[in-house]
């Protein structure tokens, strides 16, 4: 099971949705290249809202994501992208079936 979490919830500039959607699901691949990143949702949660949430075995694991390509591309279009700067939630996982 894993240990960790992260849930990065995301709000689009007006006009910007179909963007933000297109970003995240371009990054797929750059987390498939991550050993480490043991599941990884791009979620709509609603009218201009999403977020990422992904999971870990290993603060070690979290970290690299945190260092990784996605959360690069993810700052470098923040200011584009988004009304509101990302914010990162870490959690430790209880329980998952």
């Amino acid at each position: 099971m894993p240990k960790l979490a992260l849930y990065v919830p995301l709000k689009a500039k007006p006009g910007k949705e179909s963007d933000v959607a297109d970003f995240l699901a371009s990054a797929l691949p750059l987390v498939q290249a991550e050993p480490g990143t043991l599941t990884w949702y791009a979620i709509e949660e609603g009218p201009g809202a999403y977020a990422i949430f992904d999971t870990f075995d290993t603060e070690e694991d979290r970290q690299a994501h945190l260092d990784g390509k996605v959360a690069a591309a993810l700052m470098e279009k923040a200011e584009e992208l988004f009304s509101e700067p990302p914010q990162i939630h870490k959690f430790t996982l209880l329980a998952a079936k």
